[in-house]
């Protein structure tokens, strides 16, 4: 028997005695048969247990999890020390209707010139598309939401929705998008000179007639759910949209459906062999990423490009912000506000703030080219805004991918398993099973021991955001994989991919910080790659004021995805 391992407290860890160890995933590339075979033997009681215990002592999680001492009590929910206001934000109301949210949000933003942004000769190489050209096309009358339904009906059904090479959608309904087109074409015709920066008569906000998908594994009515599954739908219905779609719908927003995604969002990079895999629109022969594939490849590739910008972001955040008045009770959040991009203090508070970097982590990756494209963005932030970038220590990133583990996968099989047990375990994918056998080795005490983890890894955070404002990473530690071409039947299980996909995302998932994505580049090979920033709690005013500062900085290096659909285009 090994000796117990015990954790110092987390308040007496000496950070100079913290080593950064590169994370090693120890688990086999599996698919096709292969992939089949492994699923059904690690399924047979006695034997399927021996092997995944063998694969977690491998990686040291029965070390972590049962072999080890710590001190912390179990945090089952975030909790957040109080945060300090932000500074030149607009406080908005968050029991308020979506609209006025909307509207507050579009007057933070700096001033809309339509001569700017529609003129050629003043433009970036290739920009996409934003949710204000759009509202100021429909009220200049240069096109309609009708007439940009029938691109998008004609596009989606050229490529097959429900087929390789291009499944994008799970479920779409030409004739209920006509409708809601229609309707809102009908809005923004009968007050045609309001400027696109106008609230008033009778579109409903700045976002009528702007068109989005939803992923599907969020109720929007008439769709049905199914998580990208095949029987899901089978056993819940859909009876109402959910709230962010609901309170989206109110501002005139339109559906063109339900999105592709990895099935139960049980996956990094999109494979779906249920209704195809979704390729990549910068590089067919490659993922989107995912789970999200199917929106993401819509907003990349023009077709819904709303939330392609910040100041897009921002305006969708305002209609959908709010909490339930449950956990305004147990997180106690901070009152939700938006930066005041357009102040004259803008400038002064991007040139205070501090960006934490952990470089050891920060270079793990795939590929030098995603630190160095990273890094020379920061050393643009330092020139041109004055932002400053000092070196921080997250301790213990190991334990941190255990607990992340533990908890999205307990709760994951606590939602799933009643209908597995009904006899729906034998639909799901091979890597969903595969899931689905490492989760239900998880114990009680596994779990109590992540969230004592998540206690230790919330105060490691909190004091770093004593000292920094942002913590900075890459997006992902490589840029978008291959999809082997015997991965699409049946799937595929990748841990080592998975495990550099979703290195510097842990932190926001598992503690609840906010965190953005902004598209600061290319590889060598021509593929996109990302900055992240996490922020403090409550602290989506500063990471969308930086993001849109970076935004700014990289827009001249914007290439257009090699599958790009021109929505507005006027010659």
């Amino acid at each position: 028997m090994g000796k117990k391992r015990v954790m110092v407290p987390a308040k007496e860890l000496e950070l100079s005695t913290v080593k950064y160890e590169k994370e090693t995933i120890q688990a086999p590339h599996l698919m096709g048969s292969i992939l089949k075979l492994f699923v059904r033997i690690i399924e047979i009681p006695i034997i399927g247990s021996l092997i995944i215990s063998f694969m977690k002592k491998e990686n040291n999680m029965v070390e972590m999890l049962q072999n080890t001492e710590i001190p912390e009590k179990p945090m089952f929910k975030p909790e957040f020390p109080p945060q300090e206001a932000e500074p030149s934000v607009v406080i908005v109301d968050e029991e308020g209707e979506p609209t006025d949210r909307v509207q507050s949000a579009l007057k933070c933003l700096p001033h809309y010139d339509p001569a700017s942004c529609w003129s050629g000769d003043t433009l970036p190489s290739f920009r996409y598309w934003k949710i204000r050209d759009f509202a100021y096309a429909y009220r200049s009358k240069l096109v309609t939401p009708s007439k940009i339904a029938e691109q998008i009906i004609t596009l989606v059904e050229g490529c097959k929705y429900h087929k390789a090479p291009t499944p994008l959608l799970i479920s779409f309904d030409a004739e209920d998008i006509r409708k809601q087109a229609a309707a809102s074409t009908q809005r923004n015709l009968v007050n045609s000179n309001l400027t696109a920066v106008s609230h008033a008569g009778n579109p409903l906000s700045i976002l009528d007639g702007i068109f989005m998908a939803i992923k599907d594994d969020i109720d929007c009515y008439p769709h049905p759910t199914k998580g990208a599954s095949t029987w899901m739908h089978e056993v819940r219905s859909v009876e109402k949209d959910a709230v962010s779609v609901s309170r989206l719908r109110s501002c005139g927003v339109i559906f063109i459906g339900k999105a592709n995604m990895h099935e139960f969002g049980m996956g990094t990079t999109g494979n779906n062999p249920n209704y195809g895999t979704t390729r990549n629109p910068c590089a067919h022969e490659r993922y989107t990423g995912g789970s999200s594939s199917g929106p993401a490849a819509i907003v990349a590739s023009g077709l819904c490009s709303a939330e392609s910008t910040v100041e897009d972001v921002i305006l969708v955040y305002a209609a959908i912000l709010g909490s339930s008045p449950e956990d305004r009770i147990s997180l106690k959040p901070s009152p939700p506000c938006l930066p005041i991009l357009s102040s004259l203090e803008n400038v002064n508070i991007l040139g205070s703030l501090q960006l934490g970097k952990y470089t050891e982590w920060f270079n793990d990756v795939h590929s030098t080219d995603i630190s160095d494209v990273c890094e020379d963005v920061l050393n643009l932030l330092s020139k041109s805004h004055g932002c400053k970038t000092i070196e921080i220590v997250i301790p213990e990133l190991h334990e941190m991918r255990i607990a992340h583990l533990v908890s999205i996968g307990s709760e994951s099989l606590c939602s799933l398993n009643p209908d597995i047990e009904d006899g729906k375990g034998v639909k799901l994918n091979c890597d969903t099973r595969t899931c689905m056998a490492l989760f239900r080795t998880f114990t009680a005490s596994d779990y109590v021991a992540a969230q004592c983890l998540r206690r230790r890894i919330m105060h490691h955070h909190m004091e770093i955001f004593k000292k920094v404002d942002v913590i900075v990473t890459p997006t992902t530690g490589m840029t978008a994989p291959k999809i082997p071409p015997g991965a699409l039947e049946n799937g595929e299980s990748n841990m080592q991919v998975s495990g550099y996909l979703m290195r510097f995302i842990l932190a926001a998932n598992l503690l609840g910080l906010p965190a953005i994505t902004v598209p600061v580049g290319y590889d060598k090979q021509g593929l996109p790659i990302g900055l992240q920033l996490i922020g403090r709690p409550w602290g989506e005013a500063t990471i969308l004021r930086l993001a849109s500062a970076i935004e700014e900085l990289c827009a001249e290096s914007r290439r257009k995805p090699a599958s790009f659909h021109d929505l507005l285009k006027t010659k």
